[in-house]
C-alpha cells in the first residue's frame, strides 16, 4: 500500500476562497520521509516554463518521481477562483507549477481525496469521510474492497472513487502476488 495514501492530511488543508489545498512544501516534506532520494521537474515548452495557448491562457506540467516511479500532472494557471488566467505573469506561472506539484504527489495518493470533487459542477462540494478512506486503505483483499464498495450508495462511491481505484490497483498489482 502506498505510504502517502495512509497519511491523513485533514490538519494541513489549508483554504483560499472557496478551494482546498495542501501546501506543496508540507507535501514535499512527507514525500522526502518516505523517499529522500525523490525529485520533481517542471517541464519547459520553447525554454518556456509553460504552454502558452492561442487564447492567451497557459498550461504548467510537472513530473514527481517516487521510489523510482513518475506521475505527471498538467495544470493551467489558474486565479483563486479555479478559473484561467489570461496572459498570466511569472509569479502565477510559479503558483500553478507548485499547485501542479503538489497535484502530481496527490497521484500517488497524499490528500488524493481532496481531488476527488475537482470535476464537479461550480458550488458542489463532495463530502469525504476520512475514516471511509482509511477503511478503503485497510481492506486486505479485492473481495473485502469490493463488498465495501457494494454496501455505498452512488454518492459515497462517486466520491471515494479514486481512494477505492488506488487500493484496487495496489492489491492487483505486480507487488501484490
Amino acid at each position: 500500500m502506498s505510504e502517502l495514501l495512509k497519511i491523513n492530511v485533514n490538519n494541513h488543508i489549508e483554504k483560499k476562497g472557496n478551494l482546498s489545498y495542501l501546501s506543496w512544501a508540507w507535501a514535499w516534506a512527507e514525500v522526502l520521509k518516505i523517499d529522500p532520494k525523490a525529485k520533481w521537474v517542471a517541464h519547459e515548452w520553447n525554454d518556456r516554463p509553460a504552454m502558452f495557448l492561442p487564447d492567451g491562457t497557459a498550461m504548467v506540467k510537472v513530473s514527481v518521481t517516487i521510489n523510482d516511479d513518475t506521475k505527471t500532472c498538467v495544470l493551467p494557471v489558474m486565479n483563486n477562483r479555479n478559473q484561467a488566467i489570461q496572459n498570466p505573469d511569472a509569479f502565477a506561472v510559479n503558483t500553478a507549477t507548485m499547485r501542479c506539484m503538489a497535484k502530481a504527489i496527490a497521484m500517488f495518493g497524499l490528500g488524493l481525496y481532496i481531488y476527488a470533487g475537482e470535476d464537479l459542477p461550480e458550488g458542489a462540494s463532495p463530502q469525504v469521510d476520512p475514516e471511509l478512506v482509511a477503511l478503503i486503505s485497510g481492506t486486505k483483499s479485492i473481495d473485502s474492497l469490493t463488498s465495501l464498495f457494494k454496501r455505498l450508495d452512488k454518492t459515497q462511491r462517486m466520491t471515494h472513487i479514486d481512494a477505492f481505484t488506488a487500493r484496487k490497483k495496489e492489491l492487483t498489482g505486480p507487488e501484490a502476488a
